[in-house]
């Protein structure tokens, strides 16, 4: 059982704890230069630059490699309206309106700000789900928009890759080191490099799982959100299993900034491709092809999978099964009755 406030306290959380470690290692770094106190001053100053330009730069960067272009007024009648029927129940500021060229489907908001937000729909989006779909898909990230998570995920992404950055130039500087440096101090110098490496890479590892625990939760708060302002939790699972299919279909590589997206494309290409591998077991009505429904039943079925359980700790996104299982149970509330605005994250 959850709550917003549970929500709120584990972004604050994260947000400290990953800021503390990060700051803890550039404390260590600098003060292998410097002296302790400087190397503390150093490290604060260094953490709060670097979350201060995540947080500045980092939606123009998303901006321009999903190459997004925005709507004018009345230029998608039906997205405008729906959109802003959902963020005046949602009592959220009217967002803007993107278009990706992108033929995958997909979603996702961005910004530095609820008022500044944007959301961005794919091209493949408004071509493979039907209007219904569509509507659980805006209310998901219209749930983003009311939580303020993409404000959250956009300064916390940063740290691991610093610190990833940071172990590579500290350790190839140590081994560099130790080739050129011979006996003595020189070899004591290249240890130390290595060892903040070593301490680096372990902040790096540390840090991306607290991030990717971060995202996994906030998704499964917007999917809550979405079946609340819907009232329609079958349509987003419809949407969600549709997504996942067509993005597991899709070539390429996945997109840098796809912790933004309401469904992970390189996520979606493991969960379908370990099906398909096992598609004779689950194609039910033999008629060589998996349905969505036979699809959402394979999914639920590799639940029980341990692997898939271990896995999980380093998804974006928890697995549409498990999505799916979630928005059944929101529907069962709301048939019984008992599914109300005081309880809406209950099955989080």
């Amino acid at each position: 059982m959850a709550g917003l406030g549970a929500l709120k306290r584990t972004m604050g959380f994260t947000i400290i704890l990953v800021f503390a470690i990060f700051l803890g290692l550039l404390t260590i770094i600098s003060a292998f230069f410097l002296d302790p106190i400087t190397g503390l001053a150093f490290g604060l100053v260094g953490a709060f630059f670097i979350i201060l330009l995540q947080y500045l730069i980092g939606p123009v960067i998303v901006r321009l490699t999903s190459r997004l272009r925005y709507l004018a007024p009345g230029e998608n009648r039906w997205l405008e309206s729906k959109v802003s029927e959902l963020a005046s129940k949602a009592d959220i500021p009217m967002p803007r309106l993107a278009m990706s060229p992108d033929p995958t489907p997909n979603a996702f908001v961005f910004g530095r700000t609820r008022k500044g937000a944007t959301l961005a729909v794919h091209q493949g989006l408004l071509q493979r789900l039907d209007e219904n779909e569509i509507e659980g898909v805006i209310g998901h990230e219209l749930g983003h928009v009311k939580h303020r998570d993409f404000i959250v995920v956009t300064m916390i992404s940063a740290i691991p890759l610093v610190a990833y950055i940071i172990a590579r130039s500290v350790l190839w500087g140590g081994i560099a080191s130790g080739y050129s440096g011979g006996r003595g101090n020189k070899n004591n110098s290249a240890g130390l490099l290595i060892v903040v490496a070593i301490v680096a890479y372990a902040v790096y590892i540390l840090t991306t799982l607290l991030a990717l625990r971060l995202t996994r939760l906030r998704e499964s708060y917007a999917d809550a959100y979405s079946a609340y302002l819907t009232q329609q939790p079958r349509e987003l699972e419809s949407a969600l299993t549709k997504i996942a299919y067509g993005l597991s279909l899709a070539p390429g590589e996945p997109h840098g900034a796809r912790a933004f997206f309401i469904e992970d494309p390189a996520q979606a290409k493991q969960d379908v491709a370990g099906i398909m591998d096992q598609k004779s077991k689950y194609d039910l009505d033999r008629d060589g092809v998996l349905s969505e429904r036979e699809l959402e039943a394979a999914m639920e079925a590799e639940s029980k999978s341990n692997w898939r359980k271990a896995a999980q700790l380093f998804m974006t996104h928890p697995p549409t099964y498990k999505r799916i299982l979630m928005l059944r149970e929101i529907e069962q509330d709301m048939n019984s009755g008992n599914f109300q605005q005081s309880n809406v994250y209950n099955h989080v």
